[in-house]
């Protein structure tokens, strides 16, 4: 069986997400995507929630915050702790046999990237930097991720980074089934992205959602 994966979205386990387990999971099948990567800031439950309603694969994910940016771990069996180094996550990740995906890693907009200098630090314990993320609007990052996975022997991942339903999939790749994280590292190696963007009007609203949940709406 072919698969149309997406390795990067949100649920309302997010701060600055109201995706319901139900709601990502129909925009899956509405969409065609039959494997899907929860990847929830700093929590796995939505992950898991999801996980068990889907009729598709769906891989546990986490996008944590470190000390020195963003990382997220695939394949987990449980939360891993935001606020240690990039290396402890990393060490942390493949403590549970997960597979390490460096998100959004050259978007110079995205704060909260990992830090380039520490990323060439930690480079040779990647296992997949994400090339293509639907919520990147910057063409020149994209090639630059591109190079820099190249030159490194890294694999290329990409996915939308939903944090509404209306965005799933419009960043994914297309690849073999596989069966656990080794397997998921062969099948990708010859898998093709199909890369497109949201809205750049997204970030407003993900924005509003955030502050919104901070300060008690909904």
């Amino acid at each position: 069986m072919t698969l149309k994966a997406d390795f990067h979205c949100h649920t309302r386990r997010s701060p600055d997400s109201v995706t319901t387990p139900e709601q990502l999971i129909a925009s899956c099948v509405q969409r065609g995507i039959n494997c899907l990567a929860v990847t929830d800031h700093n929590k796995v439950q939505g992950a898991f929630e999801v996980q068990r309603q889907a009729p598709f694969i769906i891989i546990v994910g986490e996008e944590i915050k470190t000390r020195d940016g963003e990382i997220i771990g695939l394949f987990l069996k449980e939360e891993i702790p935001r606020g240690l180094s990039a290396g402890r996550t990393i060490e942390a990740i493949r403590e549970q046999g997960g597979v390490v995906y460096v998100p959004h890693s050259m978007d110079p907009v995205r704060r909260t990237r990992l830090k380039p200098a520490v990323l060439r630090e930690v480079v040779s314990m990647v296992d997949v930097l994400e090339v293509c993320n639907a919520r990147s609007f910057n063409p020149l990052a994209v090639g630059k991720a591109r190079h820099f996975a190249m030159r490194h022997g890294l694999l290329m991942g990409a996915g939308s980074d939903a944090h509404t339903p209306g965005e799933i999939g419009t960043t994914h790749v297309v690849m073999p089934e596989f069966n656990g994280p080794d397997e998921f590292l062969q099948s990708l190696a010859v898998g093709q992205i199909v890369y497109g963007m949201t809205s750049p009007l997204i970030h407003a609203k993900t924005i509003g959602l955030k502050l919104r949940r901070r300060f008690g709406g909904r």
